[in-house]
C-alpha cells in the first residue's frame, strides 16, 4: 500500500462517462478502463464508493419537456442508473474487485437496498460500493445523491468526473474558447457565480458539511489516482 491524501472517496460517474464516444448506451471498452482505474486506486488501500448517473440511457428532464409526467420521468431515470450500476459492477468484478451494489429503490433481485451501516461495512472490508437509484426521490439529481452519500459514508472528498473537460470554467470551454479555468474556488463562489459544477442542492450540501470537491477529466492519464493522491488536477472546490 502507498500513502494517499484521502482514505475514503466518493466517485461520481455521470451517465456520459459510460457511453464513451457512443451517442447512447454503454461502451464496454470505456467501462473496462474506468474499472481498472478504480482497481488501481483500491489497491493502495483507499475505500471507493461510486454514485452513477443515467443520462446515457434516459434523461428525465428531456422526457418532461416532451410531455411526460416529471415524477414518472424521474423514476425512469433512477432505473437507468441501476442498469449502469450493474454494468459497472460486472466490469469491476471481471478485473478482480469485490463489489456490492446498493439502490435507493427496492430491486432486491439485482441489488441490496441502501443501508448506510452496511455500505460502510462493505468499504471497511475492502469492497467497492456502487450507489444507484439516486436518492430514491423525484426532483433530486444524481449529483445530489453523490453529495448525500459522500456525507453519509464520511468520505473525505467528492470526486466529480467530467468528459473532455478538465475542471470548472467560467463558461463551457467547448463552446467558448475564452472561458477561464479555475484551479481552486470556494463552494460559495461556485454557487454565487452559478457555475456548472453540479446542481445547487448538491453544492449547498457540500458547503454546509465542508466536503471538498475535485472536478477533473476522467480521461486524463491516471486521473483518478492523481486526484486521490491530492495532486493538482482539475479544479478543487473547498470552504477555504
Amino acid at each position: 500500500m502507498t500513502t494517499t491524501r484521502y482514505k475514503r472517496v466518493l466517485l461520481k460517474l455521470s451517465g456520459e462517462a459510460f457511453s464513451g464516444k457512443l451517442d447512447y448506451g454503454i461502451d464496454t471498452d470505456t467501462l473496462t478502463r474506468i474499472a481498472m482505474q478504480i482497481k488501481q486506486v483500491m489497491e493502495t488501500g483507499v475505500g471507493v464508493a461510486i454514485v452513477v448517473g443515467g443520462g446515457n440511457i434516459w434523461r428525465g428532464a428531456a422526457a418532461e419537456r416532451k410531455g411526460m409526467d416529471r415524477v414518472t420521468a424521474d423514476y425512469a431515470g433512477m432505473l437507468a442508473t441501476v442498469i449502469n450500476a450493474l454494468a459497472l459492477q460486472d466490469a469491476l468484478e471481471k478485473v478482480g474487485v469485490t463489489t456490492r451494489t446498493q439502490t435507493a429503490i427496492g430491486i432486491q433481485q439485482v441489488a441490496e437496498i441502501y443501508i448506510r451501516r452496511r455500505a460502510i461495512r462493505h468499504l471497511e472490508k475492502g469492497r467497492a460500493v456502487i450507489f444507484a437509484g439516486g436518492t430514491g426521490n423525484p426532483y433530486m439529481t444524481s449529483d445530489t445523491a453523490a453529495a448525500l452519500r459522500a456525507i453519509e459514508i464520511e468520505a473525505e472528498v467528492l470526486l466529480m468526473t467530467k468528459n473532455n473537460v478538465d475542471g470548472i470554467y467560467s463558461a463551457d470551454p467547448n463552446k467558448n474558447p475564452d472561458a477561464k479555468k479555475f484551479d481552486k474556488i470556494s463552494h460559495l463562489e461556485a454557487l454565487n457565480m452559478r457555475l456548472n459544477v453540479m446542481d445547487a442542492t448538491a453544492l449547498s450540501l457540500c458547503l454546509e458539511n465542508k466536503l471538498p470537491i475535485v472536478v477533473f477529466d476522467l480521461q486524463a492519464p491516471q486521473g483518478l489516482e492523481r486526484a486521490v493522491n491530492g495532486e493538482h488536477i482539475g479544479t478543487l472546490v473547498t470552504n477555504e
